[in-house]
C-alpha cells in the first residue's frame, strides 16, 4: 500500500530534513509539503544538513499549496496529535490502530505481499485502501480542527502525560517505525558475518598443543594426567568454540611454550604460586 507522509505548514527547514531522514530509515519516500513557510525549503542548507543522506527523498517530495493537492490518491488518513479533541475521529495509539487497520480484509491482503515483491511505494492495484497518508501541523500550532475531522482516525504517541511534546521529525520517527513493524518490518542485519565453529579435529589439535604447554608449565603430570585434559575438553565442547577462537588459545599454548623454554625456572615458580592460592582438592 501507498504510504505518504504530509507536512503542513513547516515552518523550520531543519524538520523537513529529519522528517526526510525519518522516513529513508523505515523505507519510506514519499513527502508532501503543504504551503511551507519557506519556498525555497528544500534547498536550504539545513534542510540538507538535518536530511544526513536522504537527499533522494527531498528531490523526490513535492510542495503544494493546499491540502487537497497532497491528499491526491490517498484512501486512508491519519491525522497526529498530542491531545484528542472534543470532536472528530476517534483517538487511538498508532500500533493499536495499525493492528486493527491491518487485521481489515483487503488491507490485510495487500499487507501479506512480501515487502521485496511489492516497495511500499508502489501502489498495489484494487483494494479498499489503496494509499495511507500521515499527516503533521506545524510546529506551533499543530494541526487545524477542519484538517483533523477529514481524517478517518487521529494517531496520539504514547508519552509522558506532563511532557508530551516531540519534535516533527521525532513523532514522524515513531509513527513510520510502527507502521513498517505492523507491516512486516526489515530483518536485522548482523555487524559481522557469522563465527564458525571449529570442528573435532580442530579443537583436539588445539587441546594437544594446551597439553604440551601445560607439561611444559609444571601444572600437569604427563605420568599421573587424571582427568584434566577429558575436562577441558568437556568445557570447549560446551563452550563451541569458533575456528578463530581455535587460533587464539593455540596462541596462547605457543607463547607458553616458548616463554617455558627461554625460563623454565620462572615459569615453574609461577606455577608453585599458582597452586598455593588454589583451593585444597
Amino acid at each position: 500500500m501507498h504510504t505518504r507522509f504530509i507536512l503542513i505548514h513547516t515552518s523550520h527547514a531543519g524538520n523537513v530534513g529529519a522528517a526526510a531522514r525519518a522516513m529513508k530509515t523505515m523505507g519510506f519516500d514519499d513527502l508532501v509539503l503543504v504551503a511551507p513557510r519557506w519556498p525555497n525549503v528544500l534547498r536550504r542548507e539545513e534542510t540538507i544538513q538535518r536530511a544526513s543522506g536522504a537527499l533522494d527523498v527531498l528531490e523526490k517530495c513535492r510542495i503544494v499549496q493546499t491540502l487537497d493537492d497532497a491528499l491526491e490518491g490517498m484512501t486512508h488518513l491519519c491525522a497526529t496529535a498530542m491531545t484528542p479533541r472534543d470532536f472528530g475521529p476517534p483517538t487511538t495509539t498508532p500500533r493499536a490502530h495499525f493492528e486493527v487497520l491491518l487485521n481489515e480484509p483487503p488491507l490485510a491482503h495487500a499487507a501479506s505481499t512480501p515487502l521485496h515483491d511489492t516497495p511500499m511505494h508502489d501502489a498495489p492495484p484494487g483494494g479498499a485502501q489503496q494509499g495511507m497518508a500521515f499527516l503533521f501541523g506545524s510546529e506551533r500550532f499543530g494541526m487545524r480542527n477542519e484538517d483533523v475531522y477529514r481524517c478517518h482516525v487521529c494517531l496520539s504517541i504514547p508519552s509522558n502525560p506532563s511532557f508530551g511534546s516531540l519534535n516533527i521529525g521525532a513523532a514522524l520517527q515513531v509513527i513510520a517505525y510502527e507502521w513498517r513493524l505492523a507491516l512486516g518490518g526489515f530483518a536485522v542485519q548482523p555487524a559481522t558475518a557469522p563465527s564458525r565453529l571449529a570442528d573435532a579435529a580442530q579443537v583436539a589439535g588445539m587441546l594437544t598443543h594446551l597439553e604440551q604447554s601445560l607439561v611444559h608449565l609444571g601444572f600437569l603430570d604427563p605420568a599421573s594426567p587424571k582427568k584434566l585434559m577429558p575436562r577441558l575438553n568437556a568445557l570447549f565442547n560446551r563452550a563451541q568454540v569458533t575456528h578463530e577462537e581455535i587460533h587464539i588459545l593455540r596462541g596462547i599454548a605457543k607463547a607458553i611454550l616458548q616463554r617455558a623454554e627461554q625460563s623454565p625456572l620462572e615459569c615453574a615458580d609461577l606455577v608453585a604460586i599458582d597452586r598455593k592460592s588454589m583451593p585444597n582438592g
